[in-house]
């Protein structure tokens, strides 16, 4: 074999060294990546858990606030909305003549 061949080989050697290293750095750096992915997946799985139980708790508050009204209430609210009635057929009267 000849220098030249001899230093070629060398070189070969080399570089191949190299790109297995590499390989194997980027092999690492995939798995990290892989569990980074992984872990960010359950991150946010618990977070689409966590907003569906505060909306069902947030469905129970508002009906439990409906529920919650007390009669008073509910006697103004009537009154109110007689009173709109009779100003609604108040125009429509007026309409008409």
């Amino acid at each position: 074999m000849t220098d030249d061949q001899k230093k070629t080989l060398t070189v070969f050697e080399t570089r191949v060294k190299q790109l297995m290293f590499l390989c194997d750095t980027l092999k690492a750096e995939n798995s990290s990546l892989k569990e980074q992915l992984s872990a960010k997946e359950q991150e946010l799985q618990s977070a689409y858990n966590k907003i569906k139980e505060l909306n069902v708790q947030y469905d129970n508050l508002k009906m439990a606030q409906v529920i919650s009204i007390q009669h008073g209430e509910i006697k103004s609210a009537k009154q109110k909305l007689s009173k709109l009635v009779r100003e609604v057929d108040r125009c429509i009267a007026l309409l008409n003549e």
